[in-house]
């Protein structure tokens, strides 16, 4: 089939998305997941394209099943939307909306933080410290991806403090924003690095246990990202 072309099962062109190898350790559905929405952020899945479950398992050479689990997860995370009597589609996610969604994750994970810092365990205190390493050691290395997969660790290690099952559920349906984002956000080394102090500060205040500080420093923290992901 040449280049660009589409499959009859779906609309989406078989070039967009790379068929998946033998050497692929994680499930399935995980890796779906991880492509679509590797393809939704890059735009090769653009905003508003109907896609197909079975057009997605032909451009991926996997079942409908794992693609289905896939879309299933992307939607709760904003990603992709399904219309009633109509199909599924990627999100439309323009400038303000994504705003508007960043206003809302600045106040979720500052209210995430300040509940680590009520809640979190000496273990969570822990795993916090090893996100910070992590960042930094990508930092050194000047690994922009892996900054960005180390940021999103410790974001995830300071909402697994806060334990809270409903600020989770909350944060989850926001994830787009990241996704879409986060690397503008640290795009730059002085970008990463004024990051890298503002997470120093947020973790501090919540292993000393003063939640209106984590509160506070993560909020701001997450405002100033929103202005330069969205100027």
């Amino acid at each position: 089939m040449c280049h660009g072309s589409f499959n009859q099962a779906g609309n989406v062109p078989l070039s967009v998305l790379r068929p998946f190898t033998e050497t692929d350790l994680q499930s399935l559905a995980a890796r779906a997941y991880a492509r679509i929405r590797e393809a939704i952020v890059a735009g090769s899945l653009a905003p508003g394209q109907r896609i197909s479950e079975r057009g997605l398992a032909a451009a991926l050479d996997i079942s409908a099943q794992p693609v289905r689990e896939a879309l299933r997860r992307l939607e709760v995370e904003g990603m992709v939307e399904t219309r009633p009597r109509s199909g599924t589609y990627v999100a439309d996610l323009g400038r303000d909306r994504l705003f508007e969604i960043g206003l809302i994750r600045a106040t979720l994970e500052a209210v995430a933080a300040r509940l680590a810092a009520e809640r979190a365990t000496p273990a969570d205190h822990a795993a916090m410290r090893s996100r910070l390493d992590a960042i930094a050691g990508a930092m050194r290395s000047e690994d922009a991806a892996a900054v960005t997969l180390a940021n999103e660790a410790l974001h995830d290690a300071i909402h697994a403090a806060a334990a809270s099952r409903d600020v989770t559920r909350l944060l989850e349906g926001l994830r787009a924003y990241d996704h879409l984002t986060r690397e503008r956000i640290l795009s730059t080394a002085e970008e990463r690095a004024t990051a890298q102090a503002e997470h120093q500060a947020i973790v501090q205040a919540i292993i000393a246990g003063d939640a209106r500080a984590a509160e506070a420093a993560m909020k701001a923290h997450a405002l100033r990202s929103l202005s330069v992901a969205l100027p």
